[in-house]
C-alpha cells in the first residue's frame, strides 16, 4: 500500500485524478466530459512540456480515467 501511495505523490498524480473526477461529476453529457478531460489533459502535458519537462503518459492517462470515474458518480446520483 505504501509503495501506491507513493507512486501516486509522484508528478501530483493524485491531483490529476481529482481533478479529472471533477470535471466528469460535474459535465452535462458523457461528450462534454470527454471533450473537457482530454483537452484539459493534454494541455497540463504540453504545459509540462514547455517548461522543460517530458510528456507523460501516465498522468495523461490518470486524468481520463479521473473523468471517466467522475462521469459514473454523475451517472449514479443524478441518473444523466
Amino acid at each position: 500500500m505504501k509503495k501506491v501511495i507513493a507512486w501516486l505523490k509522484q508528478s501530483n498524480r493524485l491531483k490529476h485524478i481529482g481533478g479529472g473526477i471533477a470535471i466528469g461529476t460535474f459535465a452535462d453529457s458523457d461528450y462534454c466530459a470527454a471533450y473537457a478531460g482530454i483537452g484539459v489533459a493534454a494541455a497540463l502535458e504540453l504545459k509540462d512540456k514547455l517548461w522543460g519537462g517530458k510528456w507523460d503518459w501516465i498522468d495523461f492517462a490518470l486524468t481520463v480515467a479521473g473523468v471517466v470515474v467522475g462521469r459514473l458518480i454523475r451517472i449514479a446520483i443524478c441518473g444523466k
